[in-house]
Protein backbone atom coordinates (compact mmCIF):
# COMPACT_ATOMS: atom_id res chain seq x y z
CA UNK A 1 0.00 0.00 0.00
CA UNK A 2 2.77 2.37 0.90
CA UNK A 3 4.21 2.34 -2.82
CA UNK A 4 1.33 2.44 -4.37
CA UNK A 5 1.31 5.59 -2.60
CA UNK A 6 4.60 6.58 -3.33
CA UNK A 7 3.80 6.05 -6.87
CA UNK A 8 0.52 8.14 -7.11
CA UNK A 9 2.17 11.21 -5.19
CA UNK A 10 4.78 10.87 -7.83
CA UNK A 11 2.65 10.67 -10.49
CA UNK A 12 0.90 13.85 -9.44
CA UNK A 13 3.97 16.02 -9.11
CA UNK A 14 5.38 14.88 -12.59
CA UNK A 15 1.98 16.29 -14.03
CA UNK A 16 2.23 19.12 -12.07
CA UNK A 17 6.00 19.04 -12.94
CA UNK A 18 4.72 18.97 -16.93
CA UNK A 19 3.02 22.45 -16.56
CA UNK A 20 -0.50 20.81 -15.82
CA UNK A 21 -1.96 22.68 -12.94
CA UNK A 22 -3.12 19.60 -9.87
CA UNK A 23 -6.70 19.72 -10.00
CA UNK A 24 -8.24 22.18 -7.22
CA UNK A 25 -9.45 20.13 -4.09
CA UNK A 26 -10.82 23.51 -2.64
CA UNK A 27 -10.74 27.61 -3.64
CA UNK A 28 -8.06 29.66 -2.27
CA UNK A 29 -8.83 33.06 -3.90
CA UNK A 30 -12.11 33.55 -2.68
CA UNK A 31 -12.61 36.95 -3.79
CA UNK A 32 -14.77 40.42 -4.41
CA UNK A 33 -14.27 43.37 -6.38
CA UNK A 34 -14.77 46.33 -3.95
CA UNK A 35 -14.14 49.23 -6.54
CA UNK A 36 -17.11 51.38 -5.46
CA UNK A 37 -16.96 51.04 -1.59
CA UNK A 38 -14.46 53.86 -0.89
CA UNK A 39 -16.73 56.42 -2.58
CA UNK A 40 -19.57 55.31 -0.71
CA UNK A 41 -17.87 54.78 2.74
CA UNK A 42 -16.48 58.65 1.41
CA UNK A 43 -20.53 59.49 0.86
CA UNK A 44 -21.86 57.87 4.48
CA UNK A 45 -23.04 54.76 3.74
CA UNK A 46 -23.26 52.34 6.36
CA UNK A 47 -23.03 48.66 5.95
CA UNK A 48 -24.38 45.93 9.05
CA UNK A 49 -23.91 42.04 9.17
CA UNK A 50 -26.40 39.29 9.66
CA UNK A 51 -27.07 40.42 13.16
CA UNK A 52 -27.76 43.73 11.78
CA UNK A 53 -24.50 45.60 13.43
CA UNK A 54 -22.71 48.19 11.53
CA UNK A 55 -19.51 46.87 11.12
CA UNK A 56 -16.43 48.10 7.70
CA UNK A 57 -17.96 46.26 5.11
CA UNK A 58 -14.64 44.97 4.61
CA UNK A 59 -14.69 43.36 7.91
CA UNK A 60 -18.06 41.70 6.83
CA UNK A 61 -17.20 40.87 3.88
CA UNK A 62 -14.07 38.56 6.06
CA UNK A 63 -16.57 37.40 7.99
CA UNK A 64 -18.61 35.67 5.20
CA UNK A 65 -15.39 34.06 3.72
CA UNK A 66 -13.61 36.94 1.35
CA UNK A 67 -9.74 36.25 1.57
CA UNK A 68 -9.24 39.03 -1.93
CA UNK A 69 -9.80 41.84 -2.83
CA UNK A 70 -9.83 43.10 -6.59
CA UNK A 71 -9.67 46.95 -7.46
CA UNK A 72 -10.00 48.60 -10.90
CA UNK A 73 -7.66 51.17 -11.77
CA UNK A 74 -8.69 53.89 -14.65
CA UNK A 75 -5.77 55.89 -15.62
CA UNK A 76 -7.19 59.33 -15.37
CA UNK A 77 -11.18 59.28 -14.88
CA UNK A 78 -12.83 62.75 -13.94
CA UNK A 79 -14.66 61.46 -10.83
CA UNK A 80 -10.74 61.09 -9.25
CA UNK A 81 -11.68 57.75 -7.64
CA UNK A 82 -10.61 53.96 -9.31
CA UNK A 83 -7.19 56.60 -9.63
CA UNK A 84 -3.95 55.24 -8.43
CA UNK A 85 -4.42 57.90 -5.53
CA UNK A 86 -7.55 56.67 -4.45
CA UNK A 87 -5.91 52.58 -5.53
CA UNK A 88 -3.16 53.22 -3.01
CA UNK A 89 -5.10 54.62 -0.63
CA UNK A 90 -7.38 51.78 -1.07
CA UNK A 91 -4.82 49.35 -1.19
CA UNK A 92 -3.83 50.16 2.44
CA UNK A 93 -6.81 49.54 3.79
CA UNK A 94 -7.04 46.30 2.27
CA UNK A 95 -3.85 44.75 3.25
CA UNK A 96 -4.86 46.36 7.08
CA UNK A 97 -7.69 43.54 7.26
CA UNK A 98 -5.25 41.12 6.32
CA UNK A 99 -6.58 40.28 2.46
CA UNK A 100 -4.80 40.15 -0.89
CA UNK A 101 -4.65 42.24 -3.25
CA UNK A 102 -5.72 42.26 -7.20
CA UNK A 103 -5.56 45.26 -9.70
CA UNK A 104 -7.27 45.49 -12.68
CA UNK A 105 -5.55 47.44 -15.21
CA UNK A 106 -8.33 49.32 -17.72
CA UNK A 107 -6.37 50.97 -18.96
CA UNK A 108 -8.94 53.77 -19.59
CA UNK A 109 -10.30 56.80 -17.59
CA UNK A 110 -13.81 54.74 -17.85
CA UNK A 111 -15.06 51.59 -18.05
CA UNK A 112 -13.46 49.19 -20.62
CA UNK A 113 -15.22 45.63 -21.35
CA UNK A 114 -15.59 43.39 -23.80
CA UNK A 115 -18.08 46.41 -26.05
CA UNK A 116 -15.45 49.16 -25.50
CA UNK A 117 -12.08 49.92 -24.97
CA UNK A 118 -10.92 53.64 -25.02
CA UNK A 119 -7.95 54.43 -25.22
CA UNK A 120 -7.18 57.41 -21.44
CA UNK A 121 -7.03 60.47 -23.20
CA UNK A 122 -2.95 60.55 -22.15
CA UNK A 123 -2.72 58.26 -24.56
CA UNK A 124 -4.77 59.20 -27.50
CA UNK A 125 -2.45 59.96 -30.32
CA UNK A 126 0.09 57.07 -29.54
CA UNK A 127 0.84 54.17 -32.06
CA UNK A 128 1.32 50.92 -31.36
CA UNK A 129 5.17 51.22 -30.93
CA UNK A 130 3.96 54.30 -28.12
CA UNK A 131 0.95 52.18 -26.33
CA UNK A 132 3.53 49.39 -25.71
CA UNK A 133 5.68 51.95 -23.58
CA UNK A 134 2.97 53.58 -21.96
CA UNK A 135 1.11 49.92 -20.68
CA UNK A 136 4.52 48.93 -19.57
CA UNK A 137 5.43 52.65 -17.76
CA UNK A 138 2.24 52.61 -16.12
CA UNK A 139 1.33 49.35 -14.94
CA UNK A 140 5.40 49.44 -13.56
CA UNK A 141 4.56 52.90 -11.87
CA UNK A 142 1.29 51.54 -10.08
CA UNK A 143 2.84 48.53 -9.36
CA UNK A 144 6.04 49.66 -7.72
CA UNK A 145 4.27 52.53 -6.06
CA UNK A 146 1.86 50.25 -3.98
CA UNK A 147 5.11 48.11 -3.44
CA UNK A 148 7.10 50.54 -1.98
CA UNK A 149 4.34 51.45 0.76
CA UNK A 150 4.44 47.92 1.68
CA UNK A 151 0.94 47.10 -0.24
CA UNK A 152 2.56 44.95 -3.23
CA UNK A 153 -0.04 43.49 -5.14
CA UNK A 154 -0.71 39.43 -5.01
CA UNK A 155 -1.76 39.37 -8.95
CA UNK A 156 -2.77 41.96 -11.66
CA UNK A 157 -5.05 41.92 -14.59
CA UNK A 158 -3.69 43.22 -17.83
CA UNK A 159 -6.95 44.38 -19.00
CA UNK A 160 -10.27 44.40 -18.19
CA UNK A 161 -12.91 41.58 -20.45
CA UNK A 162 -10.51 42.16 -23.55
CA UNK A 163 -12.55 39.76 -25.54
CA UNK A 164 -11.41 41.36 -29.31
CA UNK A 165 -8.42 43.35 -27.44
CA UNK A 166 -7.61 46.55 -25.35
CA UNK A 167 -6.60 50.05 -26.10
CA UNK A 168 -8.65 50.36 -29.25
CA UNK A 169 -7.81 51.00 -32.22
CA UNK A 170 -4.46 49.81 -32.60
CA UNK A 171 -5.04 47.01 -29.55
CA UNK A 172 -7.95 45.68 -31.19
CA UNK A 173 -7.96 41.94 -32.90
CA UNK A 174 -9.04 42.04 -36.26
CA UNK A 175 -9.25 39.58 -38.86
CA UNK A 176 -8.06 37.51 -36.43
CA UNK A 177 -4.60 39.19 -35.76
CA UNK A 178 -3.49 39.08 -32.54
CA UNK A 179 -0.32 40.61 -32.86
CA UNK A 180 -1.02 44.33 -31.75
CA UNK A 181 -2.47 43.00 -28.17
CA UNK A 182 0.53 40.29 -27.97
CA UNK A 183 2.83 43.31 -27.68
CA UNK A 184 0.77 45.23 -25.34
CA UNK A 185 0.10 42.16 -22.89
CA UNK A 186 4.18 41.32 -22.98
CA UNK A 187 4.22 44.91 -22.04
CA UNK A 188 2.07 44.69 -19.29
CA UNK A 189 3.60 41.08 -18.24
CA UNK A 190 7.03 42.09 -18.40
CA UNK A 191 6.45 45.47 -16.53
CA UNK A 192 4.54 43.50 -13.72
CA UNK A 193 7.51 40.71 -13.65
CA UNK A 194 10.07 43.51 -13.29
CA UNK A 195 8.26 45.36 -10.52
CA UNK A 196 7.77 42.00 -8.22
CA UNK A 197 8.49 38.50 -9.74
CA UNK A 198 5.87 36.76 -7.88
CA UNK A 199 3.03 38.92 -8.57
CA UNK A 200 0.65 36.89 -10.89
CA UNK A 201 -0.44 38.13 -14.15
CA UNK A 202 -3.45 37.64 -14.67
CA UNK A 203 -5.60 37.26 -18.68
CA UNK A 204 -9.15 37.78 -18.49
CA UNK A 205 -12.05 37.62 -20.76
CA UNK A 206 -16.00 37.45 -21.15
CA UNK A 207 -15.75 34.21 -23.24
CA UNK A 208 -17.18 31.64 -21.44
CA UNK A 209 -19.95 30.87 -23.79
CA UNK A 210 -17.79 31.03 -26.61
CA UNK A 211 -14.24 31.65 -28.19
CA UNK A 212 -12.54 30.74 -24.91
CA UNK A 213 -9.88 28.69 -27.10
CA UNK A 214 -9.87 31.20 -30.23
CA UNK A 215 -8.82 34.32 -27.59
CA UNK A 216 -5.95 31.91 -25.78
CA UNK A 217 -4.96 30.21 -28.30
CA UNK A 218 -4.32 33.49 -30.09
CA UNK A 219 -2.42 35.24 -27.60
CA UNK A 220 -0.03 32.15 -27.22
CA UNK A 221 0.76 31.87 -30.56
CA UNK A 222 2.21 35.72 -30.23
CA UNK A 223 4.60 34.39 -26.97
CA UNK A 224 2.24 35.77 -24.36
CA UNK A 225 3.28 34.92 -21.39
CA UNK A 226 0.56 34.86 -17.98
CA UNK A 227 -0.09 32.79 -15.04
CA UNK A 228 -3.95 32.73 -14.25
CA UNK A 229 -6.75 32.56 -16.83
CA UNK A 230 -9.27 34.52 -15.83
CA UNK A 231 -13.53 34.41 -17.05
CA UNK A 232 -16.76 36.25 -16.61
CA UNK A 233 -19.37 34.28 -15.58
CA UNK A 234 -23.05 35.48 -14.96
CA UNK A 235 -25.50 33.20 -15.79
CA UNK A 236 -27.96 35.41 -17.68
CA UNK A 237 -25.03 35.95 -20.66
CA UNK A 238 -23.37 33.26 -20.41
CA UNK A 239 -25.01 30.34 -20.45
CA UNK A 240 -25.17 27.15 -18.62
CA UNK A 241 -22.83 25.78 -15.57
CA UNK A 242 -22.74 23.00 -17.58
CA UNK A 243 -21.08 24.88 -20.07
CA UNK A 244 -18.97 26.72 -17.60
CA UNK A 245 -17.48 23.80 -16.53
CA UNK A 246 -16.39 22.72 -19.30
CA UNK A 247 -14.42 25.69 -20.28
CA UNK A 248 -12.81 25.89 -17.15
CA UNK A 249 -11.48 21.90 -17.79
CA UNK A 250 -10.44 23.26 -21.34
CA UNK A 251 -8.74 26.04 -19.93
CA UNK A 252 -6.80 23.95 -17.42
CA UNK A 253 -6.46 21.42 -20.09
CA UNK A 254 -5.04 23.25 -22.58
CA UNK A 255 -2.95 26.07 -21.23
CA UNK A 256 -1.72 24.45 -18.21
CA UNK A 257 -2.27 27.43 -15.94
CA UNK A 258 -4.62 28.01 -13.11
CA UNK A 259 -8.65 29.34 -13.91
CA UNK A 260 -10.24 31.20 -11.75
CA UNK A 261 -13.76 33.26 -12.18
CA UNK A 262 -12.72 36.80 -11.57
CA UNK A 263 -16.53 38.14 -12.43
CA UNK A 264 -20.03 36.74 -11.07
CA UNK A 265 -23.20 38.17 -9.44
CA UNK A 266 -26.48 37.64 -9.42
CA UNK A 267 -29.85 39.77 -8.77
CA UNK A 268 -31.67 39.47 -5.54
CA UNK A 269 -35.01 41.78 -6.58
CA UNK A 270 -36.15 42.77 -9.66
CA UNK A 271 -36.90 46.15 -7.82
CA UNK A 272 -35.02 49.16 -8.88
CA UNK A 273 -33.23 51.77 -5.75
CA UNK A 274 -33.08 54.58 -7.92
CA UNK A 275 -33.84 56.32 -11.87
CA UNK A 276 -31.25 54.27 -13.25
CA UNK A 277 -32.36 50.96 -15.46
CA UNK A 278 -31.11 47.77 -14.03
CA UNK A 279 -28.30 46.02 -15.58
CA UNK A 280 -30.70 42.75 -15.32
CA UNK A 281 -34.00 42.11 -13.83
CA UNK A 282 -34.89 38.36 -15.13
CA UNK A 283 -32.37 36.41 -13.19
CA UNK A 284 -31.69 32.30 -14.29
CA UNK A 285 -34.16 29.85 -14.38
CA UNK A 286 -33.95 27.73 -11.17
CA UNK A 287 -32.83 31.07 -8.97
CA UNK A 288 -35.63 33.08 -8.02
CA UNK A 289 -35.17 37.11 -7.13
CA UNK A 290 -34.90 36.55 -3.82
CA UNK A 291 -31.93 36.53 -0.67
CA UNK A 292 -31.95 32.80 -1.28
CA UNK A 293 -31.96 32.51 -4.81
CA UNK A 294 -28.98 35.05 -4.67
CA UNK A 295 -27.41 32.98 -2.59
CA UNK A 296 -27.97 30.12 -3.97
CA UNK A 297 -26.73 30.94 -7.31
CA UNK A 298 -23.67 32.33 -5.88
CA UNK A 299 -23.04 28.84 -4.25
CA UNK A 300 -23.67 26.61 -7.24
CA UNK A 301 -21.02 29.06 -9.39
CA UNK A 302 -18.78 28.32 -6.56
CA UNK A 303 -19.59 24.57 -6.70
CA UNK A 304 -19.25 24.12 -10.49
CA UNK A 305 -16.04 26.30 -10.63
CA UNK A 306 -14.63 24.08 -7.72
CA UNK A 307 -15.51 20.92 -9.17
CA UNK A 308 -13.86 21.74 -12.58
CA UNK A 309 -10.48 22.38 -10.97
CA UNK A 310 -10.74 26.51 -10.68
CA UNK A 311 -8.97 27.74 -7.91
CA UNK A 312 -10.85 31.20 -7.17
CA UNK A 313 -13.84 33.04 -7.69
CA UNK A 314 -14.86 36.63 -7.81
CA UNK A 315 -17.80 38.19 -6.71
CA UNK A 316 -18.61 41.45 -8.57
CA UNK A 317 -19.08 44.88 -6.59
CA UNK A 318 -21.42 43.02 -3.70
CA UNK A 319 -21.06 46.05 -1.82
CA UNK A 320 -22.59 48.51 -4.64
CA UNK A 321 -25.71 49.24 -3.35
CA UNK A 322 -27.63 52.63 -4.22
CA UNK A 323 -26.35 55.04 -2.21
CA UNK A 324 -26.85 58.58 -4.15
CA UNK A 325 -23.59 60.48 -5.36
CA UNK A 326 -22.19 56.87 -6.32
CA UNK A 327 -22.99 56.76 -9.64
CA UNK A 328 -21.63 54.42 -12.37
CA UNK A 329 -20.51 57.24 -14.96
CA UNK A 330 -17.04 58.87 -13.79
CA UNK A 331 -17.95 61.77 -15.76
CA UNK A 332 -20.99 62.07 -13.79
CA UNK A 333 -20.49 60.27 -10.49
CA UNK A 334 -22.43 62.72 -8.80
CA UNK A 335 -25.58 62.46 -10.76
CA UNK A 336 -25.44 59.00 -12.86
CA UNK A 337 -27.29 56.14 -10.93
CA UNK A 338 -26.62 52.80 -10.02
CA UNK A 339 -26.98 49.88 -12.35
CA UNK A 340 -26.10 47.21 -9.87
CA UNK A 341 -28.55 48.03 -6.56
CA UNK A 342 -30.24 44.88 -7.51
CA UNK A 343 -27.12 42.98 -7.95
CA UNK A 344 -25.48 43.87 -4.64
CA UNK A 345 -25.30 41.29 -1.56
CA UNK A 346 -26.41 44.37 0.39
CA UNK A 347 -29.65 45.71 0.53
CA UNK A 348 -30.80 49.50 0.21
CA UNK A 349 -30.12 49.78 3.56
CA UNK A 350 -26.91 48.24 3.75
CA UNK A 351 -27.62 44.62 5.05
CA UNK A 352 -26.11 42.39 3.57
CA UNK A 353 -27.59 38.66 2.42
CA UNK A 354 -27.86 36.81 5.64
CA UNK A 355 -27.52 33.43 3.54
CA UNK A 356 -24.65 34.45 1.03
CA UNK A 357 -20.87 32.87 1.75
CA UNK A 358 -17.58 32.40 -0.09
CA UNK A 359 -16.60 28.97 0.68
CA UNK A 360 -13.23 27.20 -0.07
Amino acid sequence: MKRILVALVLCVAATATAGQPAHAASLSMLGADVSTVQRALDLGARYYDASGVQRDPLDILKSVGVNYARLRIWNNPISGYNNKAKVLQQARAIKAKGLKLMVDFHYSDTWADPGKQYKPAAWSSHDISRLQTDVYDYTYDVCASLKAQGTTPDSVQIGNEINTGMLWPDGQVTNNNFTNLGLLLKAGYNATKACNSSTQVIIHTARVESGARWFYDGIRAQGVQWDITALSYYCMWHGTLSNLSGVIADMRSRYGKDVIIAETAYPFTADNADSTRNVDTSGCSGYGLTWRGQQANFAAVQSTARNAGAIGVFYWEPTWYAVPGNGWDPADINGSGNEWDNMAIFDWTGHINPDLRWTP
